[in-house]
Formats: structure tokens, C-alpha cells, sequence
């Protein structure tokens, strides 16, 4: 897996951002669609926030641009059914999904050229298997962003121990996944407010359905994550983020702080 040290977030989010929106030119020129995979949470923050900033500046068609989530918590419904939150409260990812990325794009761009809702896509927890088949109907994920959990390597959220072979499905969220997320989402008041399950993208629908990935990691808190993940040469399931190494042109970019010891390789 290529490394890549950044100065700061931001740079990062930069330099993903410019190679997103040319992707997007590029396939909406042949009149085809981009797909992006896209996790919530912070991770990622600096690259919604660079696309935004880029498409001010020099709007560009994204009405062939197609939204992949990762990911959404579950909560009980009546018996043992679980159900997605509403997207009005603070932790669900289709309404980070709505307000961060295609809003945020969207308030860029003239109406002509904005994400229709038909192209914001979230698994479906009542058909899970559907969201597979439903991503290479559309040829896959041009690029997929990621993330890594700090604590236990979580990916989207597959816990430590998920099958190379897993697909989308309706998973129980690990406790140290769940206490991550105390972080990711801050207005949680303790770890018992935290859902329990959650609908997640597969560890081999991720390597399979993905054209290229790019890994995101910053800050100190990450340090560890860098270190389990740009020494992987497989998938190791006591660390699910490793998957990235095993997917086709797998980039991690991180930032100096969470770079440690790596920042200085030659």
C-alpha cells in the first residue's frame, strides 16, 4: 500500500479533493458516472470540505456523481426489529451523508448541476445483500475513501474477527467500536447511548467493489492505526482496516502527527 505523508488535514484534503472533482469531470465528459464511497465521521471531514471549497470556486457537473455510505447504526423497533435512526439526530450517517456531503456539494453548485437524491445511496439493513449487487450493477466504486477505527481497527463497522468474505450485512457493533464513537460523535453522553448494531458495507464487498481506495488517518490518536496499516501485506482480521491493503490501487495518506516514525522513512 503507497504511503503518503501530509503536512496537515487539510492537505490532505486537498489533494483528494482535486482528484475527485477531476474524476468527476472526466466521467461526466463521457457522459458516465463517478462512484464514491463514503465513510462518516471525522476521518474524512477534510476532503468533503476541500470538494466544497473546489466546486465554489469552478463548479462542475455532479448530477452523474453517485454517493456510496458505508455504513448506518441501528436501533430497536418493536420486537427484534432494528430500524435506521431518523436522519434529524446527531449520529446517523444517512443525515451526515445528507448534510456533509451532498449538502455540501449541492450549496456549491447551480441546480442543474447538483446530486440528485436518487444517487445518495445507503445499505438497506430489511435487503443488506441488495446493496452488493446494487454497486456493481453500476460498474463499482471509482474510489473508495476509508477510514480506520483508533481502537480496534474497525472499517465502516466490521469489528475485529469479520470474514475476509463478509459481505454487507446487519453486524453487533464491538465495544471498543462503540467507544470510538463516543468521539466521532461527540453529543453521545456515554457509551450506553450508543447503538448496539448497525447495517455495514462487507470486508470483501469493499475489496472487490472497489476500483481504488484512499485511507485517511490524522492526528496523534491514529498513530497506531498508520502503524498497523502501512505494514500490512494482507488482510489480518484482528485489524479489519488492513483490507485496504489487499485492494486494488490502495493509497494511505495521513498527516505528520499521525505519520510518528513514519514520517521518517526515505
Amino acid at each position: 500500500m503507497k504511503v503518503e505523508v501530509h503536512d496537515t488535514p487539510l492537505s490532505i484534503g486537498e489533494h483528494l479533493a482535486e482528484r475527485i472533482v477531476d474524476g468527476i469531470r472526466a466521467r461526466g465528459s463521457e457522459g458516465r458516472a463517478y462512484v464514491l464511497g463514503c465513510p462518516g465521521g471525522r476521518s474524512p471531514m477534510p476532503v468533503y470540505e476541500a470538494i466544497g471549497r473546489r466546486l465554489k470556486v469552478e463548479p462542475i457537473n455532479c448530477s452523474r456523481l453517485v454517493i456510496v455510505m458505508m455504513d448506518e447504526y441501528l436501533q430497536a423497533s418493536g420486537g427484534d426489529r432494528l430500524t435506521p435512526p431518523p436522519s434529524s439526530v446527531h449520529f446517523s450517517c444517512r443525515g451526515f451523508g445528507e448534510r456533509e456531503i451532498v449538502g455540501r456539494i449541492n450549496a456549491a453548485l447551480p441546480a442543474e448541476f447538483r446530486i440528485p437524491r436518487a444517487n445518495f445511496w445507503m445499505p438497506d439493513p430489511s435487503n443488506p445483500d441488495d446493496y452488493d449487487a446494487r454497486i456493481a450493477a453500476v460498474g463499482g466504486i471509482d474510489l473508495f475513501l476509508l477510514a480506520s477505527g483508533a481502537g480496534d481497527g474497525h472499517i465502516a463497522f466490521n469489528p475485529p474477527g469479520s470474514a475476509r468474505d463478509s459481505r454487507t450485512r446487519v453486524v453487533a457493533l464491538a465495544e471498543q467500536t462503540r467507544r470510538d464513537n463516543l468521539a466521532t460523535f461527540p453529543d453521545f453522553r456515554g457509551i450506553d447511548e450508543v447503538p448496539s448494531h448497525g447495517v455495514t458495507i462487507g470486508i470483501a464487498s469493499i475489496a472487490e467493489l472497489s476500483k481504488s481506495v484512499a485511507m485517511i488517518a490524522w492526528g496523534e490518536g491514529k498513530r497506531h492505526a498508520c502503524e498497523r496499516m502501512s505494514g500490512a501485506t494482507a488482510y489480518d482480521a484482528t485489524w479489519p482496516a488492513t483490507i485496504a491493503a489487499e485492494c486494488r490501487a490502495a493509497e494511505l495518506h495521513i498527516d505528520a502527527a499521525a505519520a510518528g516514525r513514519l514520517g521518517a522513512r526515505p
